[in-house]
């Protein structure tokens, strides 16, 4: 009996350090599948944020590109201005046209304040154009 009892207890022990060899290999598995994970883990979220870097500095660039747009033509717009003649003065408008000035004058005859040489003169220098 004695014997037999010794067997079971040399069982006991290989079924003991088994099963203690069996949960140590499945814990080391388990923690090397945690590691691959978080690693994977890492690795997209590195992925991910290098992406959103990479649009948001695409963003930044468009953005830029479209400011210097509206610059340059802002800078062109200004040129042609400056290029452009200015605007024709508005002719002005003759103070008196020639037949009024002749009408003035043969009021001044007729009230005696021309005499007829100053009035021919006068008249002469109108129709002649100075």
């Amino acid at each position: 009996m004695i014997a037999r009892r010794r067997g079971i207890a040399r069982s006991a022990v290989r079924l003991a350090a088994g099963t203690a060899v069996m949960a140590g290999t499945a814990g080391a598995v388990r923690h090397h599948q945690e590691q691959r994970y978080a690693n994977q883990a890492a690795e997209q979220q590195a992925a991910a944020d290098a992406q959103y870097d990479a649009q948001a500095q695409d963003a930044q660039v468009a953005q830029m590109q479209q400011q210097m747009a509206a610059q340059q033509q802002q800078i062109e717009q200004m040129k042609a201005q400056q290029a452009a003649p200015p605007p024709a003065p508005a002719a002005a408008a003759p103070a008196n046209d020639l037949n009024s000035q002749l009408t003035q004058l043969a009021q001044l005859h007729s009230a005696g304040v021309l005499n007829d040489q100053e009035f021919a003169q006068a008249k002469a220098k109108l129709l002649s154009g100075g």
